[in-house]
């Protein structure tokens, strides 16, 4: 039987889109310090992702830009970049693991399990694929704007992310209707009041 995990990584950041994978295998996972991408080191990460890629039978990624982030609200975006990760697939899964959703789109049997992705091997194993990709993404938007320093923080809010929000404003990559993204706007207008 095939079997498929997905996962999505990028929910919380102020920055950048929301990547899911989906990975399909017909045998059982059995790789070293597979988990819940939060949890591995970076470096394992990326090495993981390489080894997931290589044993199972199809992988794919699908994403939901900012301004369909803005649009739908995340969850629904999130539920979008699943479906195109399952979109892509050069094989469906005859059974599919989710971490916490329904994909009503897909119409064969599914299984959400709750914190899947540090309970289920293929979720897991999403979730690394995911991450590792999304991770890639914001390292080549910092280099296209190196301003806010996506490359360290992956546009999490960090400190280092809000204080550059502070000074800078938003980019074209930032969730332009998340409220610590508009907050930036207005410390930046409140700003240029008193100069």
């Amino acid at each position: 039987m095939f079997v498929g995990g997905i996962d999505e990584v990028g929910r919380g950041p102020l920055a950048g889109p929301v990547v899911a994978a989906c990975v399909v295998t017909s045998r059982p996972l059995m790789l070293r310090g597979l988990n819940d991408s939060k949890q591995v080191q970076p470096d394992a990460r990326r090495r993981l992702a390489q080894e997931i890629k290589q044993c199972v039978d199809a992988w794919a990624i699908g994403a939901a830009s900012v301004a369909e982030i803005d649009r739908l609200n995340i969850y629904y975006a999130s539920i979008l970049a699943m479906e195109r990760a399952i979109a892509a697939l050069s094989r469906i899964p005859e059974y599919l693991f989710t971490d916490a959703v329904r994909i009503v789109s897909f119409t064969g049997p599914q299984e959400p399990l709750i914190k899947g992705d540090a309970r289920c091997a293929v979720v897991a194993a999403a979730s690394i694929v995911a991450k590792v990709y999304r991770d890639a993404l914001l390292v080549d938007l910092d280099r296209e704007d190196p301003r806010y320093g996506f490359a360290s923080h992956k546009g999490y809010s960090t400190p280092e992310h809000i204080s550059a929000l502070e000074r800078h404003g938003p980019s074209v990559h930032h969730r332009a209707n998340w409220a610590r993204v508009q907050a930036s706007m207005l410390e930046l207008f409140s700003h240029a009041g008193n100069d």
